[in-house]
């Protein structure tokens, strides 16, 4: 044999062994798209809807400062619990204090004032009743003396009495009736002296009224340099030190806000909700609540409230207060009061609240990565690849319902055991209906 038959010979053995290992590898199948699939089955499945956000008290107050004036005494520390009523911090308050003192010297001397008026009202009450008296009794006297002086001339037209004896008669009748005009003046002049009185003591009255409420005033003012807590709760915030002058009236200045009391007793978290998320929160749903500060620790509570305004996530300010036709990230604020919480909760603190929005005890589920969209019927459409027994994948149009976990509730379009493709991503992206497949290990 020849050099050349011998070569010849050797290659096509080679040959022969290239495409048996060729053929044992399925190389004379049809070409397919290579793709990764998963058998549709039933599972528990839970939606829920995380947001980040931050804990805080249902009720507290900032107590502000309402006068200008320098801090003389703080009676509390932060982290102290304090009662409703307790007295906080004093502001000096000389000068209050001493209008209070002169305000209060000033009503008595007028409340003095109407008591000495009431008192000669009642004197003068007292003298106009004997003044009265008196002239009934003169009056009496006026009718005998003018009987008697009747009959003095009568007896003198007669010549029965002298002439002396009638004019007795005569001056008597006019000094009884000089005394009867003299005791009606008298009770006159009384009667206009009590209503000058009466006037006097009216006068006094308003102004004790002017001066009860000026008292008020500045009783008021000296109030407002003593701070008492509004609310039982816990001191959670003291930026001032005892020696600094508060300011009132300066919107967010550290000079005018004293303290904050926090009722600790109801802790909330209050988490912003993405605008896509939010639509599926209720009232009322379950939630757990992770602190970054405390990572072993767990809380539950429930959903007490769902604000309606949207907060433009990049400014935090509401939607309705933007000038422009912004189309950046909208969240709504949520609120989650905790069942249970811990003493060493803050406000302020960070957390995660993650709500359950909805659960399913066995649902048909499927990869979230496996939902395609493409045109059935010159309509866009949600579904799956489906692959037969031939490794054909056609497409199908799903209902879908909640999702969780990375999967999602197929209500309508699939059975339990289809099985479909789920990946690549690259390979499920590009696929159509009726192409042959080749499904690969994931």
């Amino acid at each position: 044999m020849t050099a050349r038959s011998k070569l010849l010979l050797v290659g096509g053995l080679l040959l022969a062994v290239a495409a048996a290992l060729y053929l044992g590898s399925g190389a004379l199948e049809p070409e397919g798209v290579r793709v990764q699939t998963e058998t549709v089955g039933r599972r528990p499945l839970v939606q829920v809807v995380t947001a980040s956000g931050e804990i805080t008290p249902v009720n507290y107050v900032n107590v502000g400062a309402e006068q200008m004036g320098r801090i003389t005494e703080i009676l509390v520390a932060e982290g102290d619990t304090v009662r409703r009523g307790q007295l906080l911090a004093r502001l000096e308050a000389v000068q209050p204090r001493a209008d209070v003192d002169a305000q209060q010297a000033s009503l008595e001397q007028l409340r003095s004032d109407l008591r000495a008026a009431g008192a000669a009202i009642e004197a003068g009450e007292a003298a106009e009743a004997a003044l009265a008296a008196s002239l009934k009794r003169t009056q009496a006297e006026q009718e005998r003396a003018d009987l008697l002086y009747d009959r003095a001339s009568k007896l003198l037209e007669d010549g029965l009495i002298a002439r002396d004896e009638y004019d007795r008669r005569r001056a008597d009748a006019r000094t009884a009736e000089a005394y009867v005009a003299e005791a009606q003046a008298n009770i006159v002049r009384l009667q206009a002296e009590r209503q000058e009185l009466l006037a006097r003591q009216d006068g006094a009255q308003r102004r004790i009224e002017q001066a009860e409420a000026q008292l008020r005033r500045v009783r008021d003012v000296l109030r407002r340099h003593s701070y008492l807590s509004p609310i039982d709760g816990v001191v959670t915030n003291l930026p001032v030190k005892t020696g600094e002058t508060v300011v009132p009236g300066i919107q967010n200045s550290p000079a005018s806000l004293l303290m904050t009391i926090a009722d600790l007793s109801v802790i909330t978290a209050e988490a912003l909700v993405d605008e896509t998320d939010v639509v599926h929160v209720e009232l009322a749903q379950p939630a757990e609540i992770s602190i970054d500060a405390l990572p072993d620790a767990a809380f539950s509570g429930r959903v007490t409230e769902i604000g309606n305004t949207a907060i433009l996530r990049s400014s935090g300010l509401s939607a309705s207060q933007s000038t422009s036709a912004s189309q950046e990230a909208r969240d709504f604020e949520t609120t989650v009061a905790l069942d249970d919480p811990a003493d060493t909760l803050r406000p302020g603190m960070s957390c995660t609240v993650r709500i359950t929005t909805a659960t399913r005890d066995r649902a048909l589920t499927i990869p979230i990565q496996a939902l395609a969209v493409r045109n059935v019927d010159d309509q866009d459409r949600e579904g799956v690849f489906v692959v037969s027994t031939d490794r054909v994948a056609r497409f199908v149009p799903v209902q879908t319902g909640i999702s969780g976990g990375g999967a999602l509730e197929v209500t309508a379009g699939l059975d339990e055991g289809d099985e479909i493709v789920i990946g690549g991503y690259e390979a499920l992206r590009a696929l159509t209906s009726e192409t042959f497949v080749r499904v690969e290990t994931p």
